[in-house]
This record gives C-alpha cells, structure tokens and sequence, in this order.
C-alpha cells in the first residue's frame, strides 16, 4: 500500500464572505458555495451541518474554503478551530480506498470508530443536483487541527476543467508548512496517518515527502527560513502552503501588483496571512 498525498488544505473561519473574496481577489477560480452534510458518528444518520465552503480546485489538489454559515447547526468542531485563529486547520491526504486503511491505523495506535461519511452539493443553487462523496479517516482529536486521510467518491464532479482554469495560473498543491512546539511528535503522527517516511528538513525540524506534495514539519524558530514574517497565534500551527504556477509566476505577479506581498526566501512569491485568510500563499514557478 504506498504512501497517501497531499489531497488538499483547508482554510476555517466565521467570515466565509470575506475569506471568499480574499481568495478572488487573488486570482482563483473558485466552485460555487457548496453546504455540508454528514453523520456526528459512523452510525449515525446524515444532518446538516453548519458549514459550507468553496474550493480552488487544482489539477494537483485543491485548497479548501470552509466557512461556519449557520452557527445553530453542528458544526464538526470547526467552531473550536476558528476560535483557536482563523486559518489553515485541515490538512488532508489522499488515499484510493479509506476503508482498507484502517487496519494499518489502528495497528499504528489510532482509535478510529470507521469510515465518517461526508457529502454536499456541486451548488447549492442546484440542490437536486449531483452530490459529492467523500469517504474520510479523520484522526480523533489531533492537536494540529484537521489531520485526515480523504477518498474521493466522485472525482470527476470536483474537478472540472472550468474550475481548474485560475487568472493567476496556479495548478499543483505542492507544500504545506507545520510548525510546533514538538516537532517529532507532530512529524511522527503524520508519518504514521499517512504510512510516509520522515527525512530531516534543511532548515530544521522534518519533512515528509509524499508521492504527491510535501509536508514540513518545523520549529517555530526555523519558520522565519521559510516564511519570513509570519506571526505564530497558537502551536501547534498550520502556517501557510506553496502553489506551484505554470507560467513562471507571471500572471501572479501581475495581479498581486500593488499587495503587500514579498519575496518567498525558498524562491517564489509570499502573500502574507493578512491578506491569505489567515495563511501565507507562497506562488512558486
């Protein structure tokens, strides 16, 4: 069984509005607002939830953007997300069938009841039509957020080509960057979700290369080697992500002209969180 990918981030915040438009104004096409629905546990029957977001979706993985829309609702803890910091909170990896999974997890010591359902309209405009599926493994109560393995049951209803087409040309989820205050802790929790093998980070702390993008997992005082700037609300912290563009960065330049964005020292472009929903974006050729 080989190693899972890095199938997307996810960004949570109580201000979907305003998160939405950050992502536009920065050049990403994003899918229509889509509202969640699944089971509080394996066994249970599907609800409502609180949450709904829209997506950027890649032609290697997507970023998420999960917004709390209707706080009466449950909300599967991404309440308790946001009022840690409003940010990246999810990191999900790609897996081809999630239920041959758990036996690996749970001999690698996860208490995980089974597969956790999770599905939602393509548009909420569109109600009677298609829903996608999504099977999930998320790993009980991890202190970096959101860790999960994800199989997509319907691939082709998310990635469409008309969704894949961004003004600023980004087109692969390539890094996403973990900083904590015990970084083997958290970099051998991700190893084992994962069934990837660690190797030391140039600038400290590890990394986790997978067959599909990379995981870094360093200490807060490696963070300013790779995104200068940041401020860290809270450890453990999921502090920004790197997308790769297929036109040298070229149309990004041109839109982000005028923002407040620097130079990535690793190479590329950094938008900084204030401006990235709480993330840095780093644009990389």
């Amino acid at each position: 069984m080989s190693a899972a990918t890095l199938d997307h981030v996810g960004l949570c915040t109580d201000r979907a509005e305003t998160l939405w438009a950050e992502y536009e104004r920065l050049g990403f096409t994003l899918t229509p607002v889509a509202r969640q629905s699944g089971p509080r546990r394996p066994s249970a029957a599907p609800e409502r939830l609180a949450t709904g977001n829209r997506c950027a979706m890649l032609r290697q993985g997507y970023v998420e953007l999960l917004g709390i829309l209707e706080p009466g609702l449950f909300d599967n803890g991404i309440g308790g997300f946001v009022a840690r910091y409003r940010g990246l909170h999810i990191l999900a990896f790609g897996v081809e069938q999630a239920e041959a999974e758990l036996p690996r997890l749970r001999r690698a010591g996860f208490d995980i009841a089974g597969v956790a359902p999770l599905q939602r309209p393509v548009d909420d405009a569109a109600p009677e039509g298609p829903l996608a599926r999504f099977a999930r493994l998320p790993m009980p109560d991890a202190p970096e957020g959101r860790l999960q393995l994800i199989e997509h049951l319907t691939p082709e209803l998310l990635w469409q080509e008309r969704w894949m087409r961004h003004p600023n040309h980004a087109v692969a989820l390539e890094a996403a960057v973990l900083v904590s205050a015990d970084p083997a802790e958290s970099a051998a929790r991700l190893s084992r979700l994962t069934g990837a093998v660690l190797e030391p980070d140039p600038v400290g702390g590890f990394a986790l290369p997978l067959p599909q993008g990379r995981m870094r997992i360093l200490p807060e005082a490696a963070l300013a080697a790779v995104l200068p700037g940041v401020a860290v609300p809270a450890l453990p912290f999921i502090a920004g992500f790197v997308l790769r563009t297929d036109d040298d960065n070229a149309a990004a330049r041109r839109i982000l002209a005028g923002l407040e964005t620097r130079e990535a020292p690793e190479g590329g472009l950094m938008v900084p969180p204030a401006l990235a929903g709480g993330a840095a974006l780093v644009f990389r050729p």
